[in-house]
């Protein structure tokens, strides 16, 4: 007779350590992000000392600081510069950073050339901005590059030793007898990287698009430095002068803070999926 018996279900063990340590990140990062939206809502007058009234929420729900913070901090021209430099930065980024790391990933194996470059670029990670800083404010104005032009061409520069790395890692888990079948057609190694290699790293262009975007989008000081005097502003320096004139005006610069933060958050919802992809193929050799 058989045995028709169902047989037990196993239960799953929680790792605890695990859930724990993820439970502490996500109020690490939820409790700032509610305290920064309930102040911005906020009007002025229901700010107070304790703490209970600084978590609280408001009393009427209002954008009225909104509305003050594009106005005070011209906003959209800001908003403007700064778009104009990412997208710059990173399309640029993305086409010259890939190809670069194909020329030089698909040879450090085979020739000592390659390779020392390889490590030569990758080693730009290590040098501390400060120490470029004062050589490229001279340069930079020797050369009248002092603009929103020369900050795009630094960007590029600052951001291909980590994007290098990523290409040439993700590169390696796309087979070289795709190339070897576009060469047996009559491809030449140009066409080859454009209509089978290029497309084949799309995860890898969305996790360098968004690291790179993410970093430009927040970055302070290279605007700073560069561009500081001009009259040009990028997001991160409205808000910089912001928080100076207006130290004490808390509902006004968290209104402004959020503004700033929304648009690199859509970007990121939206390319999350090839982001994880990327990275995860990426670290895979």
């Amino acid at each position: 007779m058989a045995n028709n018996t169902v047989p037990a279900k196993v239960k799953e063990r929680v790792n605890w350590p695990i859930t724990i340590l993820l439970i502490v990140g996500l109020i690490t990062i939820i409790f700032p992000l509610y305290m920064a939206v309930v102040i911005a809502l906020k009007d002025p007058s229901e700010m107070t000392n304790d703490i209970a009234g600084i978590l609280s929420l408001p009393s009427t729900w209002s954008l009225d600081n909104f509305i003050e913070a594009i106005q005070v901090t011209d906003f959209f021209n800001s908003f403007m510069n700064s778009l104009i430099i990412t997208v710059a930065a990173v399309v640029i980024s993305v086409l010259v950073h890939s190809l670069a790391a194909y020329a030089i990933g698909r040879n450090m194996d085979k020739k000592k050339l390659f390779k020392a470059s390889y490590y030569f670029i990758v080693a730009g990670m290590y040098v501390p901005f400060a120490i470029l800083m004062m050589p490229l404010v001279k340069q930079t104005a020797v050369l009248h590059l002092d603009n929103m032009v020369g900050v795009m061409i630094l960007y590029v520069v600052f951001y291909m030793p980590m994007n290098m790395m990523l290409y040439t890692g993700y590169l390696r888990n796309i087979p070289t007898a795709l190339e070897e079948a576009a060469r047996v057609d009559g491809a030449s190694t140009w066409t080859t990287y454009w209509k089978v290699i290029f497309p084949l790293m799309k995860p890898m262009h969305a996790t360098v698009a968004v690291i790179t975007g993410l970093a430009v989008w927040n970055d302070v000081m290279t605007p700073l430095v560069i561009m500081g005097g001009s009259g040009v502003n990028t997001l991160p320096l409205a808000q910089m002068n912001f928080q100076t004139a207006f130290a004490t005006n808390y509902n006004l610069a968290f209104a402004s803070y959020l503004l700033a933060m929304l648009p690199m958050i859509i970007f990121y919802i939206v390319a999350q999926k090839q982001i994880i992809g990327g990275v995860t193929n990426g670290a895979v050799k």
